[in-house]
Order: structure tokens, then C-alpha cells, then sequence
């Protein structure tokens, strides 16, 4: 039955990938391409339709299952990179690289970039772990006011040396602009998406809280600078290549823990296809809407990533009282 369930999610995600291979301006049909008479067709499938499609999945998946360790890290189900301010930080790190060396080639850009959005995740843990939280809210909320600070810093170097174009383009996740050669940075997050599984396991239980992971033998330390270490090159990764891809870490963790529980074990490989699913969703939305221009997905996932958010609220409230 498992097996059945994982052939149907995946034909279904091959059927939005065709979907969205054949969705834009330029017009491709499939005879036209098996008949191998249409040149210019061809040229668009292979040098932007598939890379996009491309980059949407690893995207997807990767920002969903970087969402689901934050989630087991902060031990708290409103956390993801966009509210813990790991993709802020990333756009610090860019804006620096550009400011200082902006000769360097693009794995060095994201190195620089995962440095900074490492620090800046460790910062939220550890402020995390010096304040008292009521509340549940209170860790979002924390997030987000240290990302909007850094942020702020982000916007006041952009402006002062007149940068604000190149901050536009990475604090709205737009694949428009995904050409061959301008995407593969994006199949990092594949295999750093099979590391998580190789750990979700030690994920799901030090999302248990420490002192439980610790009698259970596990290196509490440790997992926590694994798991950070992959959210922070794969949000870097995501940044540098796409822009901002806020939610959905959010979305995609949530509405699978609601059906399948937190044992990461099981949910993560839904998670990554879910999240895949999400991002090709959203970015068919945006290029059918306003046909022949297009809403970047970041504003799509913006949408449905807050109305969500207010449902999760809503809903602890009401369970609560």
C-alpha cells in the first residue's frame, strides 16, 4: 500500500513537471517535438523549460525539508528559514560578497553565503535559549524581528553603495530568469536533502528536547550543527540561484505532520514531494494569471504562506480555548 501511495505522489509530480514544461509564452506542443521539426522549440525545452522545472523540484523540496529540521531544532511548528532569519542572513552574505569580492564565482558566493546564514540561525537558537517563551507565538515572532533587523541592515548598505536593484532580485524568489548553466548550484540540495533522511531518525528525537536525546545516547551538540549546517547551504543555495522562497517551509511540514505525525523517518519523503509539488503549483499560477508576464512564486507562497500561517494560529487559539 506504501509503495502504491509513493508511485501515485510521484506520477502526479511528473504530471505537474510535464505541466509546467509546457506552460509559457513560447509555444511547445509534443508532436511538434517528436516529429523533430520545430528547432526553436527544442532550443526553449532544453535551455530554459526543463532547467526551470528543474529548479523548481530541488528548490521545493529542499526549502520544505529545511523548514521540517528547523521545526525539530526549535522544537516549534511555526519555525522555518524565512521566520528564524536564515534566509535574511544569506542575503546579508550575498549583499557582503558583492560589496567586498564580487569577482568571486558563484560556490564561493554561497559559501560565503551559508556562513552567514549559519550564524545568523545559531544567533535565533541561541537568544531561543536565553528567553523565557510563554508562549509558542513567541518563537516566530522572535524570528521575525531578528530577521526584519537584519534585513534592515541588508536594505541600508544596498542603499548607501546602490545596490537595491541586486537586492530585488534575491528577496523575491523569481525562477523567470533560470537558464541551463545558471541552475545547477540547485542539485547540491539534492544530496544534502538525502543526508537529512540518512538523519531523521536523530532529528525526530532531539525534537524530543535534549535532555530526552541524551539519554537516549544521542549527541544532542552534534545533530543540532548537522541540521544546522544543512538548512544553511541549502537556504544559501536557494538564495543565491532563485531569490527568497518564503512559507513554504512552513506550509509543506505542517500539512504533512497533520496527516502522518512527526516521525521524520516517514513523512520527510512527502515532505520533499509535497514541497516540490507546492513550488511547480505556485509557479503555474504565476505565469497563467497575468499571461504573458508572470508573479514571481515568492509572491505566490507569500499569499497562501500567511493565510496559512493565520490558520495555524487561529486553530492553536481555538483549541486552547
Amino acid at each position: 500500500m506504501r509503495v502504491l501511495k509513493y508511485f501515485l505522489a510521484l506520477t502526479a509530480l511528473l504530471l505537474l513537471s510535464v505541466a509546467s514544461v509546457l506552460i509559457g509564452v513560447s509555444d511547445i506542443s509534443l508532436s511538434g517535438l517528436l516529429s523533430g521539426e520545430n528547432a526553436t522549440a527544442r532550443l526553449v525545452l532544453v535551455e530554459v523549460r526543463i532547467p526551470r522545472t528543474l529548479a523548481l523540484i530541488f528548490a521545493g523540496a529542499g526549502m520544505a525539508v529545511c523548514g521540517t529540521i528547523m521545526q525539530m531544532l526549535a522544537r516549534n511548528r511555526f519555525v522555518e528559514p524565512s521566520t528564524a532569519g536564515t534566509v535574511e542572513s544569506a542575503g546579508l552574505g550575498i549583499l557582503f560578497v558583492l560589496l567586498l569580492a564580487p569577482e568571486l564565482p558563484v560556490s564561493l558566493k554561497m559559501l560565503v553565503a551559508t556562513l552567514f546564514a549559519l550564524a545568523g540561525t545559531s544567533l535565533f537558537l541561541l537568544i531561543l535559549s536565553r528567553i523565557p517563551l510563554r508562549t509558542p507565538l513567541m518563537v516566530p515572532l522572535v524570528g521575525i524581528m531578528l530577521g526584519g533587523i537584519i534585513n534592515a541592515i541588508t536594505t541600508f548598505f544596498a542603499y548607501r553603495y546602490d545596490m537595491m536593484q541586486s537586492l530585488g532580485a534575491w528577496t523575491t524568489g523569481d525562477f523567470s530568469a533560470v537558464l541551463r548553466g545558471r541552475y545547477e548550484l540547485l542539485w547540491l540540495t539534492l544530496g544534502l536533502t538525502a543526508l537529512a533522511y540518512a538523519a531523521a531518525d536523530r532529528f525526530t528525537v532531539i525534537g524530543m528536547g535534549e535532555a530526552f536525546a541524551t539519554n537516549l545516547g544521542v549527541n544532542y551538540g552534534r545533530v543540532v550543527a548537522f541540521g544546522l549546517v544543512i538548512v544553511s547551504m541549502v537556504t544559501a543555495a536557494v538564495v543565491v540561484t532563485v531569490g527568497m522562497v518564503p512559507f513554504l517551509g512552513l506550509i509543506v511540514p505542517n500539512v504533512v505532520a497533520m496527516v502522518m505525525g512527526d516521525r521524520l523517518r516517514r513523512s520527510l519523503p512527502w515532505v520533499a514531494i509535497c514541497g516540490a509539488g507546492l513550488v511547480l503549483v505556485c509557479d503555474m499560477i504565476g505565469r497563467l494569471v497575468i499571461a504573458p508576464f508572470e508573479i514571481p512564486v515568492g509572491n505566490v507562497l507569500g499569499v497562501l504562506g500567511s493565510a496559512f500561517f493565520l490558520y495555524l494560529v487561529l486553530r492553536r487559539r481555538s483549541r486552547a480555548a
